[in-house]
């Protein structure tokens, strides 16, 4: 139930995000859905890899070279699922940095 109610703040997210952000569009709850799930999976199967292959980028930059790969993965999501636009490297920087501020206080919220 917690996932499914984490998928659907998603979601929402990325609504609220394509109204506020300029260089990023969803056309609609559909699109977003698929959107959060493909990049939820993403997040959870391909970005542990790129951070494993960066890791001394990573280490040299104290972790700031996390929100590159987080930027560039919303990105990747915004080619892949039709729907769903992010047009430049900052409207996906941007998106991604709220997606995973939202992403961290759901996830806290629900633990309790």
């Amino acid at each position: 139930m917690k996932l499914l109610l984490r998928w659907v703040i998603n979601a929402g997210v990325l609504l609220l995000l394509a109204n506020y952000l300029p260089g990023i569009a969803v056309t609609g709850w559909y699109s977003a859905l698929i959107a959060a799930l493909v990049l939820g999976l993403v997040n959870a199967l391909i970005r542990p890899l790129f951070i494993l292959l960066t890791l001394p980028v990573n280490i040299l930059t104290l972790g700031l070279f996390t929100l590159v790969i987080n930027a560039l993965l919303f990105w990747f999501v915004g080619t892949v699922v039709q729907g769903f636009l992010v047009v430049g490297f900052w409207p996906a920087f941007w998106g991604a940095l709220v997606m995973s501020i939202v992403s961290w206080f759901t996830s806290s919220l629900l633990k309790k």
